[in-house]
Formats: structure tokens, C-alpha cells, sequence
């Protein structure tokens, strides 16, 4: 069962849409449960100088976790800093949710993923140092790609074989 405020993010989506010339892009999905995201950023300073997310916006193909854990990641983006950023959990989606069914949380961690893919991106375009957490997290989820794809190589095929053939 979803809680009230994960429906209210789900039938009224905040931050839907894409950013043009965003400044960091992250795209993660799951071919298993099918579902994919993108979230786009645009940074910017705050008065003290510091390097925050001015904008946040996500197009989401899945469910009604996955759309609201979007939801929610892009409204807590906007105004922190990237560091206050990269330690974003997971479990502070589902807490801001006030829960999610346990076969949707890994929708909560998708939607992290891709803020900390679009981190990683922005940074990486600027020729920045990624800090070792972030590129942790990087590899942990290009890693887990592979090994999906690895898994899944036989039903990828098949798929791309129908999508030719169209």
C-alpha cells in the first residue's frame, strides 16, 4: 500500500520535464522491473558562493514508486549544496514518502541513482575531481548495469531483434 503523500507525488508530479543544456544529466533504469529515469540539473551559486542545484527536473518511465520517488529527489535537490547531495540516501526518499511497499523501494534507490549520476556527469563535463564517494557510487551502479546486462544478454537480444525488425 502507498501512503498518501507517495500518491500525492504520484498523481501530481513534481519537476516533471526535461531541462535543455542541463547541466549534468543522469539516465539509470532497470531492464528487470522495467523501469527508467532521467534527471537533469542545472547548478548555480548561493549567496555564500557555494555550488548548489538550482534546478531539478526527471522524465521517468515506470511505476507509481518509481515516478514519485522521482518526484520527491528533484524537490529536495533544489537549493542544496553538491556535497550535501552526495550523501543523500535512499532511505531518506522512502522516510520522505513516509514508506513505500517493500518490492518498490528500489525505486527510491534508482531515483538517488540518478541525482548521483547527473552529479557525477556535471562534474566529470567540467574536468572537476569527483570526490571518492561519488565515484563509489558510480562504479557500484555501472557495475550493476553490467552485471544486469550480463544476466539478461539473451532477453536484451531478443528485444533489439524485434525492434530491427520493426
Amino acid at each position: 500500500m502507498y501512503s498518501e503523500k507517495a500518491m500525492k507525488h504520484f498523481k501530481s508530479p513534481q519537476n516533471m520535464g526535461e531541462i535543455k543544456g542541463a547541466d549534468g544529466v543522469g539516465k539509470v533504469g532497470n531492464i528487470v522491473c522495467g523501469d527508467v529515469m532521467w534527471l537533469y540539473i542545472k547548478v548555480g551559486k548561493d549567496k555564500k558562493g557555494r555550488e548548489i542545484i538550482k534546478d531539478a527536473k526527471w522524465r521517468t518511465f515506470g511505476c507509481v514508486a518509481a515516478i514519485a520517488t522521482s518526484s520527491v529527489v528533484s524537490t529536495i535537490a533544489k537549493g542544496k549544496t553538491i556535497e550535501e547531495l552526495i550523501e543523500l540516501s535512499n532511505e531518506r526518499i522512502v522516510e520522505e514518502l513516509k514508506g513505500l511497499p517493500p518490492v518498490k523501494v528500489h525505486c527510491s534507490l534508482l531515483a538517488v541513482d540518478a541525482l548521483h549520476e547527473a552529479i557525477y556527469d556535471y562534474l566529470t563535463k567540467k574536468k572537476r575531481q569527483v570526490p571518492e564517494k561519488l565515484e563509489k557510487k558510480h562504479r557500484r551502479i555501472i557495475e550493476e548495469i553490467e552485471r544486469i546486462e550480463k544476466r539478461y544478454k539473451d532477453f536484451i537480444k531478443a528485444e533489439e531483434s524485434l525492434v530491427k525488425r520493426k
